[in-house]
């Protein structure tokens, strides 16, 4: 063998995983009038079919048929989450699933967020867009870590938490968004998204995007498995399309929402966002949001099955796209929504790591 073969060896290894990841790089760079070559072809357009909003993370949302869409999510969509004492760390269906059964509800009148557990009186009434003035009376600002990072937030008093407290059978608060950015991380950090985007306490990206068109073909899976159908209320989307074919959403990159011919506001420009990534489950869907019940095995043992389809983090099935917004403005059921650009070069990267 020749002294200079390790020498080689050692340049291919370096230099060939470098080169990959560097054309994998520009690839996704490509300007927005051109496209990739590895774009697999555009979708036919579709139209939004349900919009969701889930003003504390974890707890249940409700439809709704219009909305802002804001650059951090969907207006009071996860403004508000449950953090454990004294820790101070957030707390979600994974650890505590009777956090469905916390239902919330908006009053435009009063402009009140109204939070009971299991839909029963008393209810709890809190200004759904709080002033800093009314924040500054009667909450104080504290911290919060969500996800191995520390945040800020609002805190409400220990007289008006104690009924959660009671009924997660845990010591807990409630805590409102404070003012310092959430700026995103893994597949949404500015170097990868190419520009810099925030949340509030969503766990990846503002916004998540479903089809129908998937949830029925993953129930289509159940039911011929002996199963009971399950609804998507359990991935908790905020935006829901009728979509076309199954799964098709896999490979989307950038999507346009328009006005329809009966849209409120005709003359509103459409509404841009990056798919930063797919959203890759855990097992929260396991768990019915009317009981707070979490079966065994489904659906994830189905979606293990055909789903682990991110070579991110192959441990994981996907249902869903995550996305950033680029712009504001309205969103309502009706809404034409295109995909105007797709790449076959998803990679999920975890922000969830410390």
């Amino acid at each position: 063998m020749s002294t200079n073969t390790p020498l080689l060896i050692t340049i291919l290894v370096v230099i060939l995983p470098t080169t990959y990841f560097l054309l994998r790089f520009l690839s996704n760079r490509v300007g927005p009038n051109k496209t990739l070559t590895n774009s697999p072809p555009l979708p036919p357009p579709t139209e939004i079919i349900d919009l969701r909003v889930y003003p504390i993370k974890s707890c249940r949302g409700f439809p709704v048929q219009s909305t802002r869409l804001l650059k951090t999510g969907l207006e009071l969509d996860r403004n508000w989450m449950f953090i454990s004492m004294p820790k101070r760390e957030f707390i979600t269906i994974r650890n505590n699933p009777r956090m469905t059964l916390v239902d919330t509800s908006y009053d435009a009148s009063a402009d009140t967020l109204n939070i009971a557990i299991e839909t029963t009186d008393p209810k709890i009434s809190i200004p759904a867009h709080p002033s800093r003035d009314w924040l500054e009376t009667h909450t104080r600002l504290s911290k919060a870590e969500i996800w191995h990072h520390e945040t800020d937030g609002w805190e409400y008093s220990t007289d008006l938490t104690q009924p959660f407290s009671d009924f997660f059978e845990m010591d807990v608060r409630l805590v409102y968004k404070g003012p310092t950015e959430r700026v995103l991380r893994g597949s949404g950090a500015p170097e990868l998204l190419g520009f810099k985007g925030s949340t509030n306490f969503a766990d990846m990206m503002p916004v998540q995007v479903s089809s129908m068109s998937s949830m029925q073909e993953l129930n289509g899976r159940l039911r011929a498995n002996g199963e009971d159908d399950i609804s998507i209320e359990r991935f908790r989307p905020n935006i829901i399309v009728r979509g076309g074919e199954p799964w098709s959403e896999d490979v989307w990159k950038e999507l346009r929402i328009s006005p329809s011919t009966s849209s409120t506001e005709k003359a509103q420009k459409p509404l841009e966002l990056d798919v930063a990534c797919r959203c890759l489950r855990c097992q929260v869907p396991n768990v019915d949001p009317d009981t707070a019940e979490k079966h065994p095995r489904q659906p994830w043992d189905t979606m293990m099955k055909y789903r682990r389809i991110d070579e991110g983090m192959k441990f994981k099935p996907g249902f869903g796209m995550l996305c950033v917004p680029r712009d504001e403005g309205l969103l309502e059921v009706g809404m034409k929504f295109e995909v105007t650009k797709t790449t076959s070069d998803h990679f999920f990267v975890s922000p969830m790591a410390k």
